[in-house]
């Protein structure tokens, strides 16, 4: 009887953690959709002196580099 019950017992723990690992799988599925992730910002400080951050979709993607007369009219001694 004792060998019964035991290959019983073993029966219903593997049966129930076969259905709680399912459960888990769902739910883990679920909440990896719901991660989603920040927008990334980009720092840039002011002509104030303040410092501001601002989303990278914001910012144009046509990159250029700044002359040395566009710099020195943007720094005001």
């Amino acid at each position: 009887m004792k060998i019964e019950e035991a290959k019983l017992s073993r029966g219903k723990f593997v049966k129930w953690l076969g259905v709680a690992s399912a459960f888990a799988a769902i739910g883990l599925r679920f909440m990896a959709k719901k991660n989603v992730q920040a927008p990334k910002k980009i720092k840039f400080l002011t002509q104030d002196g303040q410092l501001v951050e601002i989303d990278e979709k914001l910012i144009s993607g046509i990159k250029r580099n700044v002359t040395d007369k566009e710099l020195q009219s943007w720094v005001k001694k």
